[in-house]
């Protein structure tokens, strides 16, 4: 099911707003729509998972964002298949890699695998939409990944957020929003 519209809410402990540099006053919780929209862009995201022994899991992976909810994919034999055997929890990050501009993008919630042919679908046409010739050129690093979707050989995952972080940066001013859902 789609995610509902979450509460947004500014955490000044960790923004600017507490920070007397120019423009910190004023700075503000980022809208959900602008993070929804950077989800639906960013091309790669990072999956945390927990091992069964508790020790941490991350690895980078491709995403679509399809109707509030986040879909990821993995090899039934990996280990974040494993892991999310164990224990459903996780997190995907995405962002920028600079220290005055962007937006870090982290949605926590619980990894649900698709059964349903009808939305398997509708994620395969999500990532083929996203991705565009990686995935639908035969020469696309990722061809062939819906085929690997409806076999089963991979893995779709869903993950609808219970709670997600933006960490944005604007020229030096930070802010921290936190969206509950």
């Amino acid at each position: 099911m789609p995610a509902q519209q979450p509460t947004t809410e500014l955490d000044a402990r960790y923004s600017s707003a507490l920070n007397p540099r120019p423009g910190a006053s004023e700075v503000t919780a980022t809208a959900w729509a602008e993070a929804q929209g950077r989800l639906e862009t960013a091309e790669i995201f990072w999956v945390s998972t927990v091992r069964p022994d508790g020790r941490l899991h991350v690895t980078p992976c491709i995403a679509a964002w399809h109707d509030g909810v986040l879909y990821f994919s993995t090899g039934r034999t990996e280990q974040k298949a494993k892991n999310l055997a164990h224990d459903t929890h996780c997190a995907l990050t995405t962002g920028a890699n600079s220290l005055t501009d962007g937006l870090d993008l982290v949605i926590e919630g619980r990894a649900e695998p698709v059964a349903d042919r009808a939305r398997l679908e509708e994620v395969i046409t999500a990532y083929e939409t996203k991705y565009g010739p990686h995935i639908t050129s035969p020469e696309g690093t990722f061809h062939g990944i819906g085929d690997s979707f409806r076999s089963g050989d991979a893995v779709v995952f869903a993950v609808t957020p219970d709670t997600a972080y933006g960490f944005g940066r604007d020229n030096g001013v930070y802010s921290h929003t936190r969206w509950t859902f």
